[in-house]
């Protein structure tokens, strides 16, 4: 039997769990969510999976006004339901305050898959870049290769990156107001296949098309995939479309 203690900052208060298995690690992961339930959850999880006392911060002020502590081994920053204006914001001024936080490697939890953005974030000491598809043993283990100094990115991912010059041999007229994976999205819709057909040749979940298909429809002010596949066509053709 071990304890693993979860302590959240922003509540002011600390927990103690007990676990079966081997004793406690060392080291220390420190969580950032804004969200009360998500962020427990998260900290229940890795420090049961990762046998490590993790603390948890509902923002970024939070984690830096904890100042840095040499246990520090991880920080996990959840940016779900984050614009990527917004996301890589929040991952700028993070690298900006390492000092202040400590030296250790982030990973990003998130639902957005863009290869475009997570590319950026690598770039900005981002060690890990988790999506929401993924399983939460999956997730827990990513984490655990960036502790060791690994680096993890999600294979679909790395996928529509590998094709994206293809797509925007295709895709021109639509490259400044898409993503690589709407655009993918989008080719497959005037193409006339089906959510699940598309999941599986993108490499990404069911319900992640779903999404994309309504932010789509939203830029497009489209009401159904009809009318997606007919106003993408539209822009490949070069015509502009009314606001």
């Amino acid at each position: 039997m071990r304890q693993v203690r979860v302590r959240d900052g922003s509540a002011g208060e600390g927990k103690t769990f007990d676990f079966e298995g081997s004793t406690r690690s060392t080291g220390l992961i420190a969580i950032v969510d804004i969200h009360p339930l998500t962020r427990e959850c998260m900290a229940r999880v890795l420090g049961q999976e990762c046998a490590v006392d993790v603390e948890c911060f509902s923002t970024l002020d939070e984690l830096m006004e904890s100042g840095p502590t040499e246990r520090r081994s991880l920080v996990v920053l959840c940016q779900i339901g984050r614009s990527r204006a917004d996301a890589l914001s929040e991952v700028e001024r993070l690298a900006h305050v390492s000092e202040t936080i400590g030296d250790c490697p982030v990973v990003i939890l998130s639902d957005n898959e863009d290869p475009e953005t997570i590319v950026k974030m690598l770039g900005r000491n981002v060690r890990g870049y988790v999506p929401t598809s993924l399983s939460m043993n999956v997730a827990a283990h990513a984490m655990q290769l960036t502790r060791a100094g690994g680096v993890f990115v999600p294979a679909s991912s790395l996928v529509a990156a590998h094709n994206a010059p293809a797509m925007s041999a295709t895709t021109p007229k639509t490259a400044g107001l898409f993503t690589a994976r709407q655009a993918a999205v989008i080719e497959a819709l005037r193409r006339g296949k089906a959510n699940k057909i598309i999941a599986y040749e993108l490499k990404m979940r069911e319900s992640t098309v779903k999404v994309h298909v309504r932010n789509i429809m939203k830029k497009l002010n489209a009401t159904n995939r009809t009318e997606v596949a007919y106003m993408a066509n539209r822009l490949l053709n070069g015509e502009k479309l009314l606001s």
